[in-house]
């Protein structure tokens, strides 16, 4: 269970932390605001456990940063609008940090770099020397790599998300998504996230994909 009161702590540090000062407005509002989206009730991955776990692995990353507390921001926001349904979650949560980090004392350049890497989550594809998009696409893609039974259990929490998706729909649809990250030259950009967790992800990518290509076995006869 995620600890409410140590994320608003985490999220005004980061914030003073991009505005360079403790003036301004208080941060408490807009971390109520962000927790209280990352709560909806139609979330089972895209939750507050999600969110912990995305800023642990950017402290984890933090010296691979240009600007950490930038990154912190970018993950508060990266799903901070998410509907299984929709494909604009990304652009709307963008768009979401571009209207509030001003009004909450951000800087115009630093606004504009957390919404560009709320939108890289697009794909995790950042650029070779894209610093700070490396350690945030790395962190959220991060639970690829976890143990057996995480990982069972972030499988299962994406397929509660989209339960409104019938099996064989759902099925090709994630099988298509675990092709296009095995087919990536390398999941993770940071030296840390290829010595950790490039092996391990990718073995749980094709434990995964091997599943979801076998047929499942036909009901029991009456």
């Amino acid at each position: 269970m995620a600890d409410t009161q140590d994320l608003r702590d985490r999220f005004v540090r980061a914030l003073e932390g991009a505005r360079g000062s403790s003036e301004g407005p208080d941060p408490v509002p807009y971390a109520e605001h962000l927790l209280a989206r990352w709560q909806e009730p139609q979330r089972r991955y895209h939750a507050v456990d999600h969110l912990t776990a995305v800023l642990d692995r950017v402290d984890e990353l933090a010296d691979h940063a240009d600007d950490p507390d930038v990154v912190r921001l970018a993950a508060w926001f990266h799903d901070a609008v998410y509907l299984p349904d929709r494909s604009e979650n990304e652009e709307r949560s963008a768009r979401l940090a571009e209207r509030a980090l001003p009004e909450a004392g951000v800087s115009a350049a630093k606004t504009e770099e957390v919404a560009r890497l709320v939108r890289l989550t697009v794909t995790h594809d950042p650029a070779d020397d894209d610093r700070d998009g490396q350690v945030l696409c790395d962190a959220d893609l991060a639970v690829l790599a976890a143990a057996p039974s995480a990982y069972a259990a972030y499988t299962a929490a994406v397929r509660e998300e989209y339960h409104f998706v019938p099996n064989d729909a759902f099925r090709e649809g994630r099988a298509g998504i675990l092709r296009q990250l095995l087919g990536l030259r390398r999941l993770f950009r940071t030296p840390y996230g290829q010595e950790h967790w490039e092996a391990t992800a990718r073995y749980n990518l094709r434990a995964e994909l091997e599943m979801l290509s076998t047929p499942p076995p036909p009901p029991p006869s009456a």
